[in-house]
């Protein structure tokens, strides 16, 4: 057995199935080992897009995602996946390949320093530089990358390592890392606290983050609000959490969400948040949103508790056994009116577009496409425009809402959409973007068609990168720099050179009966929408 042998052997203890990759000299001992596995090699177009999809299958299977490049480009193309992931705290393993270890810092051909280069967005990488600690190193990076905090972990094996014996296979059974010891557990004393805050609390909200979802944390959520009758609202990775109209739920908060949830979050008189950043875009001015209220934050990573906003009750520990222990606690709460008073701001402060109607009314396509989806589909936005609509028309049912959060990254739909479908075969997967980050990732189709991964694609076409666009009506008095897109190919060709039914929806005539047609069989489609050129995120 060699390196290579070794590696695929730690990926078949790990029960891993899928990788996603894109091949070079550098990481070839490896790709040929995997071929005598029953592991499924599927190769992408460019390797950002390898850690996109894994991202995506990681986040619909609950498993770790693999990914695996070579040296040099390869690696480097692959550092916006890893940082995608790092930013939404996502379990990805990345391996790339190296050059030989005799040669590192020789600046020799498609020679980089990958580990020094994605430091800042890594929960831990490693070079490994002798082939018998590739047991150990596997087993590490697994437990790393899906404990705690979740996250990527970067395996850097340079090609002689890959080729050299190693004497003795044995993969551990357990790990014990002296420095890395995340706490699961909620403090007792903490959760009775915050039990009693919730006692006292006439005006009680709970925030919920994309830490709920990686938690495994969903049912006990809605076990909680339910028992004691707390309203909740989300960040944007939080969505999903409750179903869209579930009576307790208020919306996305921020500055791209929902008027009446970012009321309920000011008027509030306790604020518990769970599994989020506190980050800017969800509150903008913690301090001053804070003030006058009892704060409540809960993370499974200690470092993010105060970063922001100082706590007045801080509860690090893992949101499914923190809820669990809340549930468990007696308490006695009444908020009634509260809910009253805020179901009152959701039924006023309503925005009321104005589309044009010569195009397709994004925000309204949405809401109808949201309710023709299977209930458990998957729904995956990309960035800019779109994903502002998206975040604030879809109707989450029973399904997900997938979208690339505290990066941003352009591009992200559709390889995540293509690795959410690989992670569940059975669930309709849709992938929405601009017609910018359509051409981002577009290559993707190919990845689609030779490995048969039928994903849904819509694009909304308005000929520019129409976030930047927006803002730069309003910040620079119409003066648009480097956002016109008026090159954009023909969708229509592009569909039929990758053997994919096509649809260009103008406007809104006849539009339920070309989204059900749309969304009819299990078959790769693409649809494109044509936008009002100045629509808003908020047209009101």
């Amino acid at each position: 057995m060699n390196g290579a042998d070794a590696m695929v052997k730690c990926l078949i203890n790990e029960g891993v199935s899928t990788i996603f990759g894109y091949p070079g000299v550098a990481i070839c001992p490896f790709f040929n080992s995997i071929l005598t596995t029953d592991i499924e090699s599927i190769l992408v177009r460019t390797e950002q897009n390898a850690a996109h999809a894994a991202n995506g299958y990681a986040r619909v299977t609950g498993k770790v995602g693999v990914c695996a490049v070579t040296s040099g480009p390869g690696a480097t193309n692959l550092i916006t996946g890893i940082a995608t992931a790092f930013a939404d705290s996502i379990p990805l393993i990345c391996i790339s390949g190296q050059v030989d270890s005799k040669l590192l810092g020789s600046d020799v051909f498609q020679e980089a320093d990958i580990t020094g280069a994605v430091e800042s967005f890594v929960k831990f990488s490693y070079l490994v530089k002798d082939v018998e600690e590739i047991p150990r190193v596997f087993k590490e990076a697994f437990y790393i990358a899906n404990s705690g905090r979740k996250g990527p972990v970067l395996i850097d094996i340079p090609c002689d390592i890959q080729n050299s014996t190693i004497k003795k296979y044995e993969y551990p059974q357990e790990v014990n890392l002296r420095t890395y010891k995340p706490t699961v557990k909620g403090h007792a004393v903490q959760i009775k606290n915050v039990i009693k805050e919730l006692e006292k609390a006439k005006r009680p909200i709970l925030c919920v983050g994309g830490g709920v979802f990686l938690s495994d944390a969903v049912e006990e959520l809605r076990t909680f609000i339910t028992k004691y009758n707390i309203p909740v609202v989300s960040t944007l990775m939080g969505i999903g959490a409750l179903p869209t109209e579930h009576p307790l739920y208020y919306g996305m908060v921020g500055n791209n969400g929902k008027g009446f949830a970012n009321r309920a979050m000011n008027e509030a008189d306790l604020i518990i948040m769970v599994g989020a950043r506190v980050a800017d875009r969800a509150i903008s001015q913690p301090d001053l949103i804070m003030e006058n209220k009892v704060m409540v934050h809960i993370d499974v990573d200690p470092a993010e508790i105060g970063k922001n906003v100082g706590p007045t009750i801080p509860l690090v520990g893992d949101a499914k056994h923190i809820f669990n222990d809340f549930i468990n606690q007696e308490c006695t709460c009444e908020h009634t009116q509260w809910i009253e008073t805020l179901n009152g701001y959701k039924s006023k402060m309503v925005i009321r577009r104005t589309p044009n109607p010569e195009y397709v009314d994004p925000a309204e396509f949405i809401r109808i496409l949201s309710m023709k989806m299977k209930k458990d589909g998957i729904y995956v936005a990309d960035v800019g425009q779109n994903q502002m609509w998206s975040c604030g028309y879809h109707i989450v049912r029973e399904g997900r809402f997938l979208t690339s959060g505290g990066m941003g990254t352009m591009g992200y739909s559709i390889p995540a959409a293509m690795g959410a479908k690989k992670g569940d075969m059975s669930k309709q997967v849709i992938a929405v973007c601009g017609d910018g980050s359509f051409q981002m990732s577009m290559m993707e189709f190919a990845t689609i068609r030779q490995f048969h991964i039928p994903v849904k694609v819509i694009v909304f076409t308005n000929n520019y990168l129409g976030l930047v666009r927006e803002y730069q009506y309003n910040t620079y008095d119409a003066h648009y720099s480097f956002v016109d897109l008026s090159g954009n190919p023909d969708l229509s060709k592009i569909a039929e050179a990758y053997g994919m039914t096509f649809t260009r929806v103008m406007n809104m005539d006849g539009i339920e009966e070309k989204i059900e047609a749309f969304l009819k069989d299990d078959t790769t489609s693409l649809m494109e929408c044509m936008i009002d050129p100045m629509d808003t995120v908020k047209n009101a």
